[in-house]
């Protein structure tokens, strides 16, 4: 199985697109700082994943989100409705 997953910094309003196959353990490599570009951005919260069968077809979603401004932003909308209503 392979997952999107989309981590939010703690201390700002900045949030990474990814792919991986163990979400927990590539949240803590980028709370590790192993990651260059979520280094200066730590620590982080895992906030949303989608899971997919095909690598393939995960990073093919991957790409279309960092490319697409505007789909990154409704999905970041839709996060920030789902933990603001989860208190």
């Amino acid at each position: 199985m392979y997952y999107l997953y989309i981590i939010k910094s703690q201390g700002k309003n900045w949030y990474y697109v990814g792919i991986t196959d163990n979400p927990a353990q590539r949240l803590k490599e980028h709370n590790l700082g192993k990651t260059k570009s979520t280094k200066p951005y730590r620590p982080f919260d895992l906030v949303y994943t989608e899971s997919y069968t095909s690598k393939t077809e995960c990073r093919r979603r991957e790409l279309f989100i960092k490319n697409n401004h505007a789909a990154k932003q409704a999905l970041i909308e839709h996060i920030n409705t789902a933990l603001s209503s989860n208190g």
